[in-house]
């Protein structure tokens, strides 16, 4: 399925992104005009008990193929307009792929946990390492992964000149007709130390991985080359278009926001809560509540990703949020405070894996509790902001607000009038838009900053209603008190 908009019939880039259930392809022209998309779609992961989550990583090229040609066709001009492009994918999803592009075995998805003891094994060859980068073992999940590939196929890559890929990668290596390097984002839970810019050849070893499969990694950005005969026949792309690397998807969904420069920050309101800035230094948060990962310039990418969000609201029927979103808006500051958390456990911006949900006091009826909810994921984006502060990297406010949160006003509002400054609307942050942001850096603009003033929407500023700040920074300061007397906030610093 494919869509187009109108154009002024200039230069286009294109943005690819390799989910899980789909590949997805953008045409965006250099005023950050969507003129086409389109998408085909994945074979479904295979999982089962023991953590098994696997996809065959052969399919993940054919359906790009078959997203970037679809896309073309709706395209005005056609295929012969687009000048560069750039891959996002999933982070930690890795296969093993012979000297012909064929895998050798399933390609291992982000989440699974087969391999959990060998990444333990891994990141303790190498805990002073990662520490230093902030990592925690869940961070460098990847490896496992990848020892866990060469363990039970390397007889069958034997004499194959095997070699590790990331989605990305891959589809780079389709493109352009040769193996491309892999960026330093997607390289991240692979072992990669992106400050020294080298792999952590330790780690690796200790779970028998060899250097010899490891790619070569550069910056997000990054020329790799153009598209080859093979792969401009397959998709409709000119032959002259440049290949740049990507990122991830969630460093993509950040560009897409806008939030590029040093002090900006991004909070994504989505089934969880996710909050993504960036920093001009790296900094290590102990509790390893926050990780980085590396902007294109060099900067940082603090980051963390709570265990609450929007499935806070799960109790109430999708059907009628919008008229209790009308409700807490006219009812105002709710009467209880809540920590809305669903399950068990909290990962930032504290890390408490015996964190459970809460509410103090007596709620007056639905729409006083559902209000309180609303506030409570609220009440943690200020703490997380806090926790980034307290860690030494500055916020320079708006913040920018993203994701499915987007559509309660109500929620805006009150998120607002909780941090106390406006907060800056983003409609969307499509991870292919990001890498259309990559695609357009150095050929349609200089850098990334200029790129992203030029093709960004400014968004719109939602302002916090002062007549409701003194009842919930009241509410705020029970909120921090009742999880501080439960053991669950870290100590300053």
């Amino acid at each position: 399925m494919a869509t187009a908009g109108s154009d002024d019939g200039g230069a286009v880039v294109l943005g690819i992104d390799v989910a899980t259930a789909d590949v997805r392809a953008l045409c965006v022209d250099g005023a950050g005009r969507v003129l086409a998309r389109a998408s085909a779609p994945l074979p479904a992961p295979i999982r089962s008990a023991g953590g098994r989550s696997e996809q065959d990583a052969g399919r993940w090229w054919p359906a790009a193929a078959e997203a970037v040609r679809t896309a073309l066709v709706a395209l005005p001009g056609g295929g012969a307009r687009v000048r560069s492009l750039a891959v996002a994918a999933t982070s930690g999803t890795v296969a093993l792929v012979d000297a012909d592009r064929r895998p050798i075995g399933p390609a291992l998805l982000y989440d699974d946990r087969r391999a959990a003891r060998l990444t333990a094994t891994a990141y303790s060859a190498a805990v002073d390492r990662f520490a230093g980068l902030g990592l925690q073992g869940s961070g460098i999940g990847a490896i496992g992964r990848i020892a866990w590939l060469v363990r039970e196929h390397g007889a069958a890559a034997s004499g194959r000149r095997a070699r590790v890929c990331h989605t990305g990668d891959l589809i780079g290596w389709h493109l352009t007709g040769s193996p491309v390097p892999t960026d330093w984002n997607s390289a991240l839970k692979s072992g990669f130390d992106a400050q020294r810019l080298e792999w952590v050849v330790s780690a690796l070893q200790a779970v028998g991985v060899p250097e010899a499969v490891l790619p070569e990694v550069l910056a997000p950005g990054t020329l790799v080359g153009v598209v080859g005969a093979a792969a401009a026949e397959e998709t409709g792309l000119p032959r002259t278009c440049e290949v740049r690397l990507g990122t991830t998807d969630g460093c993509a969904g950040q560009l897409a926001s806008g939030a590029v420069a040093p002090g900006d920050f991004v909070g994504v309101l989505g089934t969880t809560y996710v909050l993504k800035g960036v920093s001009r230094k790296l900094v290590v948060d102990p509790s390893g509540a926050l990780y980085s990962h590396r902007h294109p310039n060099g900067w940082w990418l603090p980051g963390g990703a709570s265990n609450t969000g929007g499935e806070a609201l799960a109790r109430w029927p999708r059907g009628g949020l919008q008229a209790l979103d009308r409700a807490a808006a006219a009812r105002g500051p709710s009467s209880i405070v809540s920590y809305p958390l669903q399950r068990d456990g909290e990962r930032f911006p504290f890390t408490a894996p015996d964190a459970r949900g809460f509410e103090i006091g007596e709620s007056q009826d639905d729409v006083d509790r559902y209000r309180a909810a609303l506030e409570g994921v609220a009440f943690l984006e200020r703490l997380a902001l806090e926790r980034v502060q307290a860690l030494g990297i500055a916020f320079e406010p708006p913040l920018t607000a993203a994701g499915g949160g987007n559509r309660s006003d109500a929620w805006l509002r009150i998120r607002a009038t909780v941090l106390g400054a406006a907060v800056r609307v983003v409609d969307s942050a499509e991870t292919a838009f990001g890498a259309a942001l990559l695609a357009a850096t150095g050929i349609l603009y200089d850098d990334l900053a200029t790129a992203t003033a030029a093709m960004v929407p400014p968004g719109r500023l939602v302002q916090p209603i002062v007549g409701e700040v003194a009842r919930l920074e009241e509410s705020y300061g029970r909120f921090r008190d009742e999880l501080s007397r439960r053991g669950w906030l870290p100590t300053a610093g």
